[in-house]
């Protein structure tokens, strides 16, 4: 896992931004697009500050959340298998990873590819500037050798980039199920959008967490140390110290659902009162136990998975799963 206190430090009070910075920023345009919404929503990747970065590490590592220990089995007991596929035939290959995070799962192949003479460049990609900073400093002196360039920013717009940096074939990581975390027509969208990144034989290595009993995913979202809790609050904390919001989050409650037919898990902020919320300039109005949606956990079948690859004009190859097959990491070839 990532050290997060060799990272940058939290930012300090918006007090010191000006008015019309913030006004001009993305995240606020987005905050106050989704908070005038009916229904209310927040986009998920705004969770990654550095304190959201903290708090997704302790997620990960609380007793309820599966995921990722069950991807973590099967880049441990697998990595010579899902190697073979990347290498192929031994030709130089670009390996971009779309949402790297601390790459703890990713750092078992980057390991074994450097062990084996595979000729690659690895290219993380994460909207997080704290993740690509902490991997451009550390991964070289963990993995002596590494060709490594990070890329801060948007997935759709550093895949651009990274596709062009060179003409070497390119394997695509999209890992901890992290296409979950859209509506199904929007995972399908994004599907296509990065077939059409890539060209006819590039490689993807995508996670999907898979349907199971409904506790248990449940539980995963709603862990008894209230770390998911804290993480999906944070949003409102982080609106509060980046966009001089005034959230009173005692005044929200967190609450997650699973619904078992369509696989959707999903989260939200409910207001506890009536009561009006100042972002700047702008005045949010919540009526008691009105709801903000906050983020999406879908869950899979196989069946689902290799549908969404043919739609997306891609050719399911293989399935890699862990030993109670509640995740898969599934390979598809761009045709």
């Amino acid at each position: 896992m990532k050290n997060i206190e060799n990272m940058q430090a939290v930012p300090m009070a918006i007090g010191i931004t000006r008015p019309e910075k913030i006004k001009s920023s993305q995240f606020y345009l987005d905050v106050i697009t989704g908070l005038n919404a009916q229904p209310k929503y927040l986009n998920s990747k705004y969770f990654y500050d550095v304190v959201g970065d903290k708090l997704f590490q302790d997620l990960m590592n609380c007793e309820e959340y599966y995921p990722t220990n069950c991807e973590l089995e099967i880049f441990g007991e697998k990595t010579a298998e899902i190697c073979g596929a990347i290498m192929g035939e031994g030709d130089a290959f670009d390996l971009i990873e779309l949402g790297a995070g601390d790459a703890t799962k990713s750092a078992y192949l980057l390991a074994y590819l450097l062990e084996n003479n595979a000729g690659f460049t690895y290219l993380p990609i994460d909207i997080s500037d704290n993740v690509i900073s902490y991997l451009n400093i550390t991964l070289p002196v963990t993995l002596p050798g590494i060709k490594i360039k990070g890329l801060n920013g948007e997935y759709f717009e550093m895949l651009e980039r990274a596709a062009a940096a060179s003409n070497k074939r390119k394997v695509v990581l999209f890992l901890g199920s992290n296409i979950g975390n859209m509506q199904h027509d929007d995972a399908v969208d994004f599907c296509r959008n990065m077939r059409a990144h890539l060209s006819k034989g590039d490689m993807l290595l995508i996670g999907f967490d898979l349907k199971k009993n409904p506790k248990t995913i449940l539980a995963a979202y709603n862990d008894k140390e209230g770390i998911t809790k804290k993480f999906n609050l944070n949003l409102l904390e982080r609106i509060n110290r980046e966009l001089d919001g005034h959230f009173d989050i005692a005044k929200f409650e967190h609450y997650p659902t699973y619904d078992p037919e369509n696989g959707a898990c999903k989260s939200y902020l409910v207001s506890t009162c009536d009561q009006e919320v100042n972002i700047g300039a702008e005045t949010i109005s919540f009526l008691k136990d009105e709801y903000i949606f906050m983020e999406i956990s879908q869950k899979f079948s196989v069946i689902q998975t290799n549908e969404m690859a043919i739609s997306s004009g891609f050719k399911p190859v293989d399935h890699f799963f862990d030993s109670r097959k509640w995740f898969t990491d599934a390979i598809w070839i761009a045709e």
